[in-house]
């Protein structure tokens, strides 16, 4: 039986420019699944200082934050968590009785996945990409110890921007950069884009890393996960990202971790 919405039920959102299904349904599969009285939906806006505000005023108890709003956020809540302070960039707000609490999910996913495949510290990372998404990722290496990288992006500004902040260089490809990791944060091979069939790094940049990670979450094989797969080499998909990254919002909100098991099971429906 659907469960029934009622004066007490806590509502939960996200704010993007283009709202996706990922978030809803994971949220929401969750909700069910532990019987907890919360429903989860995604809103866009025109004006996010309202928007921020109505977050406030209404209770909302929890908001995640996507593109384009993720820095422009930081002004209009209260406090900001190291995890955000970080990179300067949030992703989720939690609100408590009023107080507004921003971090930054992404960049505590990617420390977690950092640890849990045991990257060391003294692998050199090429990082492809200058945006939000790219800042996180950029920092939590950063912020782990790793201290030999390059950014390679096509906006050069942008890139030497990123990689001034991180202590890395900036390159416009990654030929002949002997990357150890390679780590794609671009929209390079996602589902429904201009360049879905496209290769985020060449095969020959593949064939010589010891490892490949793919931000990319739609599809969860991408080409450039396909091809690490083909030569054997270890690799970290954007599932894996926007899986980790999910369950920490979930447990801001509800204050519950949901067990592996019961995480995947989510994971499986959400990216469905």
């Amino acid at each position: 039986m659907p469960r029934s919405i009622n004066r007490d039920t806590q509502l939960c959102m996200s704010l993007s420019g283009r709202p996706g299904n990922f978030g809803t349904r994971f949220q929401n599969f969750l909700y069910e699944a532990l019987d907890l009285n919360f429903v989860y939906k995604a809103f866009t806006t025109k004006d996010l200082p309202a928007a921020i505000a109505g977050i406030r005023a209404l209770g909302i108890r929890g908001c995640a934050v996507s593109m384009p709003f993720k820095e422009a956020c930081i002004p209009l809540v209260d406090e900001i968590d190291a995890s955000a302070q970080a990179i300067a960039s949030i992703n989720t707000i939690v609100n408590d009785d009023g107080l507004l609490r921003a971090y930054n999910t992404d960049y505590i996913a990617i420390r977690k996945l950092i640890e849990r495949y045991r990257i060391s510290p003294d692998t050199r990372v090429v990082l492809r990409g200058s945006g939000g998404m790219a800042k996180a990722v950029a920092c939590a290496f950063r912020d782990a110890g790793f201290m030999s990288g390059y950014v390679v992006a096509r906006n050069e500004e942008a890139g030497r921007r990123l990689a001034d902040i991180c202590g890395y260089a900036w390159a416009a490809d990654a030929s002949g950069l002997n990357a150890e990791l390679l780590v794609n944060v671009t929209p390079i091979g996602m589902e429904g884009g201009a360049e879905a069939d496209t290769l985020a790094f060449s095969r020959e940049e593949v064939e010589a890393a010891r490892m490949v990670f793919d931000v990319v979450a739609l599809p969860v094989l991408t080409p450039l996960v396909r091809l690490a797969q083909l030569l054997g080499k270890p690799v970290i998909t954007g599932a894996e990202v926007i899986v980790l990254q999910a369950v920490e919002q979930f447990v801001l909100y509800t204050g519950v971790r949901p067990d592996d098991a019961l995480i995947k099971r989510a994971a499986a429906q959400a990216l469905a």
